[in-house]
């Protein structure tokens, strides 16, 4: 079966400017622009926002 179009797989990156990313899927019909999140770098050590990487 093939991975929809609808729901590609991004990669958000960290904003702290650690360069720790993490990967998910999300869906284009709902969240047509880039997606930010709030998630935990453990580089840093904290919550920080993470931003869907092109």
């Amino acid at each position: 079966m093939a991975r929809s179009e609808l729901r590609p797989v991004v990669k958000l990156r960290s904003t702290a400017g650690t360069g720790h990313t993490y990967v998910t899927r999300k869906n284009r019909r709902n969240d047509p622009d880039r997606l930010t999140l709030l998630k935990y770098d453990p580089v840093a050590r904290k919550h920080v926002l993470f931003r869907e990487e092109r």
